[in-house]
């Protein structure tokens, strides 16, 4: 389809697709206790399975349109954090997915990221609708999915685990005025 070669500029944060010279900065993320016991279900992922999500995020985006974008403040160059669509559960699913570390929690960046990522799904990779879901438990995920404007679609058990999910239709996404810059790289 096409490859995403560009970067997303918002209020605060920078996103751009994540790449293997992201590795270090992305799997010491995604190993972090409180980061991955929702991202997860609290294993601890080696660097050789960090680095293919890395290559399944760079071919998702050059054959969806979409993956997983590091986000970083603005001017800086410190990863912290990611948003992005990934396939989960079975059959599998294209997701949007968001994660900080926690020194950056309760600041409202995943919201600010994930209305960057919504956006670019509708206004450049053409979705009809966004999906996210998140274990019951994880209060602090269902509440971003609620402010980005997402509605819950259904509640099932995955993996013994209580999973709600949340969507947005195309029809429903109403972009803000805030920062929202496309950049081509």
């Amino acid at each position: 389809m096409f490859k995403v070669t560009c970067i997303i500029k918002t209020a605060r944060l920078s996103l751009q697709p994540l790449c293997i010279d992201d590795l270090d900065s992305i799997h010491t993320l995604w190993t972090d206790p409180a980061v991955r016991r929702f991202l997860f279900d609290d294993q601890i992922i080696s660097r050789e399975q960090a680095v293919a999500e890395i290559n399944d995020s760079i071919e998702r985006s050059e054959t969806h349109g979409c993956g997983l974008w590091g986000a970083r403040l603005r001017e800086e160059s410190e990863l912290i954090g990611f948003c992005g669509y990934r396939f989960f559960h079975h059959p599998p699913q294209l997701q949007l997915l968001y994660g900080f570390h926690p020194r950056h929690w309760s600041r409202g960046f995943a919201t600010e990221a994930a209305r960057a990522m919504i956006r670019f799904g509708f206004e450049e990779a053409c979705f009809d609708f966004v999906i996210a879901s998140a274990d019951t438990p994880n209060l602090a995920s269902l509440r971003v999915m609620e402010k980005v404007g997402m509605k819950l679609a259904r509640r099932e058990t995955i993996g013994g685990l209580d999973t709600v999910y949340y969507k947005l239709d195309r029809q429903d996404f109403k972009p803000d005025n805030s920062i929202y810059q496309l950049q081509t790289l």
